[in-house]
């Protein structure tokens, strides 16, 4: 008789698998960047479409073909610079040592000379009452650092405060970044639909019941390891995906708006850019996007030739 058997399936690189404290994602690192300008940026989860482009990529069975490609829509409408952080380097990692806004920038230079200020960071708010689909309208504040030298960030930060930035200021066709975002919550969910266990055949089930696990391990070690697959939170994690593709950063959304719009979300009003492939969370969801830490991929602006703009409700 054949045995029966299915793995557990999901990475515990993940575990343990929490709730996420807050919508908007962490971003613990970015790249060293030469140039002093903004190493990310804010956007909001639209919706998919598909595109047809021309393949660029070398020794591809269809290089030089049009090809059709998935694309995730996110919106992203101007940040303002609210302020500016200047933090220390210690041998615990860089501490705060000095906030400044518009009218306190001298504060900044001083800061520099006195307190030896190693990197500076700016507070960027974003810019939901400008987004007719997403519900939260008062403005979130996170920070984003600036490339180049500390001479060069003190002039970026004196020439960008109080000032309002765009997309395409950032970031071309074809360049890649990596996205950050929260994802879809499913509350509590048992062992099955968490971890992929296989479901008890019937003189295995106990009262009918066979959605659960065999057991919880051995007797030694006497507790439960945390390796046992059990019920717990599933969805609303953060998750991180490198080297995703623009394909396009546009100002015109008419370009790219369904008929109809987007399922659960609307029409997009703003600078949008398309991200090749899936990105994670529901529509709505807040995406932030730096550039990318471990870039590798295709050089070169991407030739697209149509986008889809059919309804994606049967509108």
């Amino acid at each position: 008789m054949v045995k029966k058997n299915k793995p557990r399936k999901g990475s515990l690189a993940y575990s343990p698998r929490k709730k996420s404290k807050s919508e908007i994602p962490r971003v613990r690192s970015y790249p060293d960047k030469d140039s002093p300008e903004l190493s990310g940026f804010v956007g909001f989860k639209a919706g998919l479409t598909d595109l047809v482009i021309v393949d660029d990529r070398p020794n591809s069975s269809t290089e030089g073909e049009e090809i059709n490609v998935a694309a995730t829509v996110i919106e992203t409408p101007e940040i303002k610079i609210a302020g500016a952080r200047g933090y220390r380097d210690t041998p615990y990692g860089l501490k705060p040592a000095i906030d400044v806004d518009s009218e306190t920038l001298d504060e900044l230079k001083r800061g520099i000379e006195e307190d030896g200020i190693d990197e500076i960071r700016l507070q960027v708010t974003t810019s939901p009452d400008k987004v007719s689909g997403v519900p939260r309208k008062k403005s979130r504040i996170m920070e984003i650092p600036v490339g180049g030298s500390i001479e060069d960030q003190i002039g970026y930060v004196e020439d960008k405060i109080r000032s309002q930035i765009r997309v395409s200021e950032l970031y071309d066709s074809g360049d890649y970044v990596d996205v950050s975002a929260v994802t879809k919550g499913k509350g509590t969910q048992g062992p099955v639909k968490r971890w992929g266990v296989k479901i008890q055949g019937r003189k295995a089930q106990r009262k009918g019941k066979g959605r659960h696990i065999g057991n919880l391990g051995p007797w030694h070690p006497t507790h439960v390891r945390w390796q046992v697959p059990q019920a717990g939170q599933t969805g609303f994690h953060q998750r991180t995906e490198l080297n995703k593709r623009i394909l396009m950063v546009g100002d015109d959304p008419d370009d790219i708006n369904p008929d109809g719009g987007f399922s659960k979300y609307g029409f997009v009003g703003n600078d949008y850019i398309l991200l090749k492939g899936s990105v994670p969370g529901p529509s709505k969801r807040l995406v932030r996007i730096r550039d990318a830490i471990r870039p590798k991929g295709v050089d070169g602006e991407v030739d697209v030739r149509y986008i889809n703009t059919k309804s994606k409700q049967g509108v």
